[in-house]
C-alpha cells in the first residue's frame, strides 16, 4: 500500500509541478471556456485526458508502442496552443448546448500525447517493479485528484472574472485564451523540432 501512496503522490507531483507547467496550461486552456454550470462536461474532459494519458504511459511501460520523445515534447505546446485556438474559433458558441464529441476526442488525443511526453521518466521508475498495475493506478488517481485543483481553481477564477468583476464570459475567454498563447508560444519555438 505504501507503493501506492507513493504513485498518488507522484502522480500529484506531476501535474501541479509548477516548473513543468504543460500540464496545468492545458488543463487551463481546456477549462476556460466552462463554468461551474457546467462542471459535468469540465470533469468528463479531465477524466478522458487523464485516462488517455495513463493509456499512453501503459502502453509505453509494456513496450507496446514506444515514441520519440523529442517530436512528443514539441507536440505538448502544440496541443495547448490548438485547445487555446479552439477556445477563440468558438468563443460564441453556448457551451450548455454544443456538442462534446469534438472535444473528447482532442482532450483523448492530447492526453496520449501528453502521457508520452512523461512515458520515459515513468519507464526508469518502473525499471525496478514486477506489478506495474499498482503504479499505474497509483499514478492515475494522483493524476486526475491534481487535475481536479486545477480545474476547480480555474473555475474559481471564472467564477470571480464573470461574477464579482463582472467580465463578460466572450471577453473572459478571448483575453484568458490569448494568454495561453502568448506563455505557449515561447514553448513552441524552444520545442522546434527542425
Amino acid at each position: 500500500m505504501g507503493d501506492f501512496w507513493f504513485y498518488i503522490k507522484m502522480g500529484l507531483e506531476h501535474v501541479l509541478d509548477l516548473s513543468a507547467y504543460d500540464h496545468i496550461l492545458f488543463l487551463a486552456a481546456l477549462t476556460i471556456p466552462f463554468s461551474f454550470k457546467s462542471w459535468k462536461k469540465v470533469l468528463l474532459l479531465a477524466s478522458i485526458f487523464t485516462a488517455t494519458h495513463c493509456l499512453s504511459l501503459a502502453l509505453s511501460t509494456y513496450e507496446i508502442l514506444v515514441v520519440d520523445v523529442g517530436f512528443i515534447e514539441f507536440l505538448i505546446p502544440v496541443t495547448i496552443f490548438i485547445t487555446a485556438v479552439f477556445n477563440l474559433v468558438y468563443v460564441k458558441a453556448d457551451v450548455q448546448h454544443k456538442s462534446m464529441f469534438l472535444h473528447s476526442i482532442a482532450t483523448a488525443c492530447f492526453g496520449l500525447i501528453h502521457g508520452f511526453g512523461f512515458s520515459n521518466y515513468f519507464k526508469m521508475l518502473m525499471a525496478e517493479e514486477e506489478d506495474k498495475i499498482t503504479p499505474l493506478l497509483g499514478f492515475a488517481f494522483g493524476i486526475e485528484l491534481s487535475q481536479l485543483v486545477i480545474v476547480i481553481s480555474v473555475l474559481i477564477v471564472t467564477w470571480l472574472m464573470q461574477n464579482v468583476f463582472k467580465v463578460k464570459q466572450s471577453i473572459y475567454i478571448i483575453i484568458a485564451s490569448i494568454a495561453v498563447l502568448l506563455i505557449t508560444i515561447p514553448m513552441l519555438i524552444a520545442t522546434f523540432p527542425f
